[in-house]
């Protein structure tokens, strides 16, 4: 469930009264945009007084040795579907563009020293060409109008190509981070080195670069075109190098912006609910934080949340964008408009209009503005050219740089290495359980010097209940994490029915395998898929998610929540709004925090959790999901947020699951699962004190006997 919401920062403003209700239709205007709804609060339109955002700098990396990459890339780009023949177009598009921008430099000096003509003609003889000058004037618009249309093709084309290719690299990012074990994905360099490599979610890293070269190409051609015309013009006139020198200087330092896209002005509010929109958010999510990655790879869940997440890519195609970003190209989707063809027309009617006025009051205006006004037209377009292919050779280097870093995540090695043997030979065998013999382990955690496990040796024999008791910090979570490979150990071995555990297969052994940490996580997506995910290979079986669920004891309060196992546990898309009227409580179904605005100008939507029994419940489901097909089950304090009844009656359930599966408790607590043991190691400061039954243990008075009495003695009391 959502516990906090962003809205798009904007100075502290004075909150307006009243409320804002996105469900009155009277008031409030609604506009779906993509997976998107926007509701904006009707306001007389003097109110909505347009605005630009400054667009973001990019930031650039080195080049080394990026040309083998580069050519990866490109033949990666080829093997896309449907991306030649989108391509062939776009580079028609693109070199038709340049053609015509050629052409129109070209009629630039062309058509304007003919209207410099009419205007000495004019001045000397009292007489104009009106055929001319109509010529002249039609001309220009025509030239205009073509060079619109290809800059529209040209953007038509460009859209569908850059699609395409972030979502394949989308996909391939996200198995880069999806494969990666815990060391691995706990190295603060490898970290580092796959946010260095990301890219955004607008556009991709080989689009860019591609964009790029044919950007270069384009403009070159076009600075060379308008250099032809600037040459020939100013040796046509006396004062034309003074002029262009001026004028030349004048572009030098002039403030180059941008325009953004308009911003959202008055009351409004966006939110989303394409539940698959949601779900790719929280499996992206999943990935990228590191507190998962126990839970992906102990599931073997990688493989599962990467077919996933490109099936849930490819069905949201351009709509798997933030709001602001799909709310960008929803105000630029229709350039193609009579207004642009205007805004291009009158761009040239300043000559037009001082050709008539020269002819109506030739005395005036003197024939030196003329020139100037031609002079320093041309040389402010070739200086902004000249300019645009400054700052784009300056980038080459890191735009290619970044494709070698992007590749390079791809490859970045585990730190658990893949056995080679699959597991088990015979599955059947699974039924029976699995043999777990420790030798002689000791374990330190990456980058510490102290053990958590010193020279610990045991045998679980196939088909055993064995408890694992002990004070926290003991090493009884490290034993866990060691028989599921999330970690090699320090020194010893391990053994699975008598071999190797690094000899075998990792996802075959994860298969069969079943863990529930005591730092257990919640995914950022529905309880549905929380609990599914236990079983990747049914995590859509609605039948078999709320039998675990009810094994789990957790399907009674889910069953009460208003949206059932659709609930989000972490609402993985954040809600986005302006200042709301101070009387708005609620928003979208979850309240509002005002608290923060005094100061910040921030506000924040929550709503109430889950207690800790209840998210633990769901914990305790996802494992409940993964019971068949698998031989040991492994359960780290799996009863630390239950009372005293909820445990007694999930230690029922678990025994009459377990069957003849091997099954491993780690508890600090004694009590009835430790009297059904057979066989409990009782652990202190990283190493195993004593190893027997309960009633072994009892007999021998030792540390366990004195830790049991203690807590029956506080029980009682």
């Amino acid at each position: 469930m959502l516990k906090r919401a962003r809205r798009f920062h904007r100075p502290p403003t004075e909150q307006p009264e009243g409320t804002f209700d996105p469900e009155d239709t009277s008031k409030v205007r609604h506009t779906k945009i993509g997976v998107w709804d926007l509701y904006e609060q009707i306001e007389p339109s003097f109110k909505l007084v347009p605005g630009f955002l400054q667009a973001k700098l990019e930031k650039y990396h080195e080049m080394k040795g990026s040309f083998p990459y580069v050519w990866r890339m490109l033949t990666e780009v080829a093997s896309i579907r449907a991306c030649w023949w989108l391509f062939a177009g776009y580079f028609q598009a693109l070199t038709l563009k340049d053609f015509s921008l050629r052409i129109d430099a070209e009629q630039i000096y062309r058509y304007s020293g003919q209207l410099l003509n009419i205007v000495q003609n004019a001045v000397q003889h009292r007489t104009v060409d009106r055929h001319v000058l109509f010529k002249v004037a039609a001309s220009r618009l025509i030239c205009g109008a073509v060079s619109r249309v290809l800059r529209y093709g040209e953007s038509l084309l460009y859209r569908p190509l850059n699609e395409r290719i972030l979502r394949h690299y989308a996909v391939q990012s996200f198995r880069a981070r999806a494969r990666l074990d815990v060391p691995t994905y706990s190295d603060s360099a490898i970290l580092r080195q796959l946010d260095n490599s990301s890219t955004s979610s607008r556009t991709s890293v080989a689009w860019t670069n591609v964009v790029m070269i044919l950007t270069l190409l384009s403009t070159g051609v076009e600075l060379a075109s308008q250099f032809s015309v600037l040459v020939n013009m100013l040796g046509a006139q006396r004062d034309g190098p003074l002029l262009a020198t001026l004028s030349f200087g004048h572009a030098l330092f002039r403030k180059k912006t941008d325009k953004g896209m308009t911003s959202l002005h008055g009351v409004w509010a966006a939110t989303t609910k394409d539940t698959e929109y949601l779900r790719s958010i929280g499996m992206a999510k999943m990935v990228h934080d590191q507190q998962h990655r126990k839970e992906i790879v102990a599931g073997g869940l990688a493989e599962y949340l990467v077919s996933s997440y490109g099936q849930a890519v490819q069905r949201l195609g351009s709509n798997a964008v933030h709001f602001f970003e799909a709310y960008q190209v929803h105000t630029r989707s229709n350039r193609l408009r009579l207004s642009t063809f205007l805004s291009d027309s009158l761009r040239e009617l300043p000559q037009i209009v001082f050709t008539l006025r020269a002819v109506q009051y030739p005395s005036d205006i003197p024939l030196s503005l003329a020139s100037l006004n031609l002079i320093t037209q041309t040389t402010s377009r070739f200086s902004r050219t000249l300019f645009d292919l400054f700052e784009q050779t300056g980038s080459v280097a890191e735009n290619l740089a970044s494709i070698r870093k992007m590749y390079e995540t791809y490859s970045i090695p585990n730190v658990v290495v893949d056995g080679n043997k699959p597991f088990p030979e015979d599955q059947r065998s699974l039924d029976m359980g699995i043999s777990i013999e420790f030798r002689n382990v000791s374990f330190r955690y990456p980058g510490s010097k102290q053990e958590v496990l010193r020279n610990v040796s045991f045998k679980i024999q196939q088909g055993q209940l064995c408890v694992i008791v002990g004070a926290n910090g003991s090493g009884k979570s490290t034993i866990l994490k060691l028989i599921a490979r999330l970690y090699d150990p320090t020194d010893g071995s391990i053994l699975i029915n008598d071999q190797d555990i690094r000899t075998f297969q990792l996802p075959d052994l994860r298969r069969a395998t079943s863990v529930l940490f005591q730092d257990y996580t919640h995914f950022p997506l529905s309880i549905k898929d929380n609990i599914g995910l236990g079983d990747p290979n049914n995590a859509r079986d609605e039948e078999k998610i709320r039998e675990a669920a009810r094994l789990g004891g957790a399907a009674d309060f889910i069953e009460r929540l208003d949206e059932g196992f659709d609930t989000f546990l972490e609402r993985p898309v954040e809600d986005v709004y302006s200042q709301l009227p101070q009387g708005t409580k609620t928003l979208f179904g979850r309240s509002v925090e005002y608290s923060s605005i005094r100061f910040t100008g921030n506000m924040t939507t929550h709503s109430k959790g889950l207690s800790g029994g209840q998210m633990q419940r769901i914990a305790l489901s996802r494992t409940f999901m993964r019971s068949e097909g698998v031989g040991l089950l492994c359960f780290d304090e799996p009863s630390a947020s239950l009372d005293p009844a909820a445990e007694h009656d999930l230690f029922e359930r678990l025994r009459l699951l377990r069957g003849n599966k091997t099954m491993i408790f780690s508890s600090h607590r004694f009590g009835n699962l430790t009297r059904h043991a057979d066989r409990i190691l009782y652990m202190d400061d990283a190493v195993i004190l004593e190893d027997g039954t309960h009633d072994e243990l009892m007999k021998k008075g030792g540390g366990y006997a004195k830790i049991w009495m203690l807590q029956a003695q506080a029980f009682l009391a």
